[in-house]
C-alpha cells in the first residue's frame, strides 16, 4: 500500500464515521477559545470545560481580563494543570491582545505566536478552529495516532516533523478537520496504554495492531 492510498482509506473512514468532528472545547468567541486553549496545554478539555465558565462570566474579553491582578485570576484556574504559569500567560495575553492587536485575536500562525503561552500548537489550533486554515496542530494524540497508523515515517520525531507529513498528504480542505479526526481517535480509541484495537474500524492498516496482534496458529 503507498503512503497515499493509506491517507486515503484513512481519510474516508472518518468521512464516514465522524464527518462533523470539532473541537470539545466550549467557546462562544476567539478570544474564549484562545482563553480555553491555553488552559488546556497538559490539561483535560473536560477539565478547562468545567473552569472556563467562571473565567468568562468575570473576564469576558481581553478587556477585563488585562485588568485582572494575579490574585484575582489564580483561584479561577487552581484546578488546571501549571496554574501559576497559566495566570501570568492569560494576563499577558489580554495585554498584548490590546496593545498589538486592538483587542482582536489575530488569525496568522506568526503573529499569535508572539502572545505569551501559545506556542505553534496552539496558533494552529485557533486558526484551523476558527478559521479553518489548513493548519495541523500536533499533539499527544495526533504524534500518537499518526504513528500508529503508518501516516508518517519513523523519522517523524518531533511535533513539527509529524505536522509537516500531515499537511504533505492530506488534502487541503480536510487538514483543520482531521486535526480533530486524529484527536478523537486517539482520545476514545486509540489510547495510549489501552487501545481499543478490537474496536477501531481501522485496524486493518494500523501498524500497531498487525505488531501486537499477531494471528495464531491452529
Amino acid at each position: 500500500m503507498t503512503r497515499k492510498e493509506r491517507y486515503q482509506q484513512v481519510i474516508d473512514y472518518f468521512l464516514a464515521t465522524t464527518p462533523t468532528a470539532e473541537t470539545e472545547l466550549i467557546y462562544d468567541n476567539p478570544f474564549q477559545l484562545l482563553v480555553a486553549v491555553i488552559l488546556s496545554a497538559q490539561c483535560t478539555d473536560k477539565r478547562v470545560n468545567l473552569t472556563t465558565p467562571a473565567i468568562f462570566r468575570q473576564y469576558p474579553g481581553p478587556e477585563e481580563m488585562a485588568k485582572a491582578g494575579f490574585d484575582d485570576l489564580f483561584p479561577l484556574i487552581r484546578s488546571i494543570s501549571y496554574p501559576n504559569n497559566k495566570t501570568k500567560h492569560l494576563i499577558g495575553m489580554a495585554n498584548m491582545l490590546l496593545e498589538k492587536f486592538n483587542g482582536t485575536v489575530p488569525m496568522t500562525v506568526e503573529e499569535l505566536v508572539q502572545l505569551p503561552g501559545v506556542g505553534r500548537k496552539t496558533a494552529n489550533v485557533i486558526t484551523s478552529v476558527i478559521d479553518e486554515q489548513p493548519n495541523m496542530a500536533v499533539d499527544t494524540h495526533v504524534f500518537r495516532v499518526s504513528h500508529r497508523l503508518g501516516l508518517v515515517g519513523t523519522k517523524a520525531t518531533t511535533p513539527l516533523a509529524v505536522e509537516k507529513e500531515l499537511i504533505k498528504y492530506i488534502p487541503e480542505e480536510y487538514v483543520h478537520r482531521a486535526h480533530h479526526w486524529l484527536i478523537l481517535h486517539g482520545r476514545y480509541t486509540c489510547l495510549a496504554r489501552n487501545p481499543k484495537c478490537a474496536d477501531c474500524g481501522l485496524k486493518q492498516l494500523c501498524n500497531y495492531y498487525k505488531k501486537h496482534h499477531k494471528p495464531t496458529k491452529d
